[in-house]
């Protein structure tokens, strides 16, 4: 059984005897001697998508949940139904927008290396990997003395999610962003 403290974005653990995935987490250390460090954390119930806040200590037992991982591709979208297809038996399966709309901004038509979360036969979820390259299909103009210095402009890529990236990326380059913050990791 996982503890609080060794629990990350996107993992799956047993709320009630049901499927919940860690949506947020932010850790406060109280400054008084010895004070333990305090967890707070949103969960998602998978299966009635109700969102739940603990706050804990870092030795709080979680059990885990039983649940398959199956491989999927992101196939299309259609009026806010995501369509994706199982690469094992090429089974096709629809979630959505209110089920992945954490996930939506990093999704792209044929992409690959997409986890589905099965529990007794049926998806309850996605798991996208830790990054993916998308495309700047806009992004700010390069200041005349643009440098590789820490400066950051607005970004915007193909699927619509808006970043910031350094000052010397252009438009049409292909960056990888972190799936878990959302945020520029380097060129692709």
């Amino acid at each position: 059984m996982p503890k609080a403290s060794e629990l990350g974005k996107g993992d799956v653990v047993a709320i009630d005897g049901e499927p919940h995935m860690l949506e947020d987490l932010r850790k406060s250390t109280p400054s008084a001697r010895g004070a333990a460090s305090i967890y707070h954390m949103r969960f998602r119930n998978l299966v009635t998508k109700n969102k739940v806040d603990h706050n804990v200590k870092g030795d709080e037992m979680y059990p885990p949940i039983d649940f398959e991982k199956r491989p999927v591709q992101f196939l299309f979208t259609d009026k806010g139904e995501f369509t994706f297809m199982d690469e094992e038996d090429f089974s096709q399966f629809v979630l959505l927008k209110e089920d992945i709309e954490e996930q939506e901004s990093f999704l792209v038509e044929g992409m690959e290396n997409i986890n589905a979360l099965i529990s007794d036969g049926k998806v309850l979820a996605i798991e996208l990997p830790p990054s993916v390259n998308l495309k700047i299909t806009e992004c700010d103009p390069s200041m005349k003395a643009a440098s590789a210095t820490a400066r950051q402009k607005n970004a915007i890529l193909e699927t619509g999610l808006r970043i910031l990236v350094p000052e010397y990326i252009e438009s049409g380059e292909i960056v990888r962003v972190d799936t878990r913050t959302g945020k520029y990791m380097s060129r692709a």
